[in-house]
């Protein structure tokens, strides 16, 4: 039998399921982005702005650009997240990267360890063969660590993806969900994180980013972060199975 309080849940879960499937407008990160235990969360909102730019001229011309947000609402029992990112990059005046992505995420506590959650996202990155694709996942997640220096969190459930092929045709299919996230305070003002999701029916998309924030101050924040995407059955016009982006970024805390 379900608690009280587990059955007063899944209202609310369902709620904010359809709550994203109605709003085409939000998306997600790279699939992952498990939030802060609304539970011990020190204050009811937290965000963040992020920006790096790159610019040669000379014997050769690039620049590249990139920007993303994120701002998490907490309250005791509850988290909901929304962020946004972009990344171009462009080569002797001819544009070779170009991604954009958006989300919402929601997560609801239903035990100290226990917890349940909602997300939808929207990603197009046409030079990697998608000019939208549109994911909606749901389900169980677990608090595994919640300390001072460590925190590990697991979760999974079913989704659907919607993908739009830049040379081409288009798909909806249902998937398994699965995610884990892992940050480690190293010093009081350096912390580690390392994410990990994937996505599976007869294709399976992997998503790794391993990152570093290091504090400057109150506001802002140094962020390195290495980035892997693996797609089992690329499309076509992207035919390489595995991306990666090496990104350094100025972090501002709103």
């Amino acid at each position: 039998m379900l608690s009280s309080r587990a059955r007063r849940a899944f209202p609310l879960y369902i709620c904010c399921l359809t709550t994203f499937t109605s709003v085409s407008a939000f998306a997600d990160n790279t699939l992952f982005t498990a939030m802060d235990d609304p539970a011990t969360a020190k204050k009811p909102f937290e965000g963040n702005v992020q920006a790096g730019y790159n610019a040669q001229s000379g014997n050769s011309q690039s620049s590249t650009l990139l920007a993303n947000t994120n701002m998490t609402w907490f309250n005791s029992d509850a988290a909901y997240s929304l962020w946004g990112a972009a990344n171009n990059t462009t080569s002797s005046n001819v544009r070779s990267s170009e991604k954009y992505q958006a989300g919402g995420r929601t997560r609801y506590n239903l035990t100290d360890r226990n917890y349940l959650f909602g997300q939808a996202s929207w990603l197009s990155d046409r030079f990697n063969g998608y000019d939208s694709r549109s994911t909606l996942t749901g389900g169980y997640g677990r608090q595994l660590l919640n300390g001072p220096l460590s925190d590990l969190r697991v979760e999974f459930g079913p989704g659907v993806r919607h993908d739009e092929y830049h040379g081409g045709g288009r798909s909806t299919k249902g998937l398994a969900y699965g995610a884990a996230n892992y940050s480690y305070q190293l010093t009081d003002n350096t912390k580690f994180i390392q994410g990990v999701s994937a996505l599976a029916n007869e294709e399976t998309t992997l998503n790794s980013e391993s990152a570093l924030n290091v504090a400057i101050n109150d506001r802002f924040s140094l962020r390195v972060a290495y980035t892997v995407t693996y797609n089992s059955k690329p499309p076509a016009s992207a035919p390489k199975n595995t991306d990666t982006t090496t990104s350094v970024t100025l972090v501002y805390g709103l």
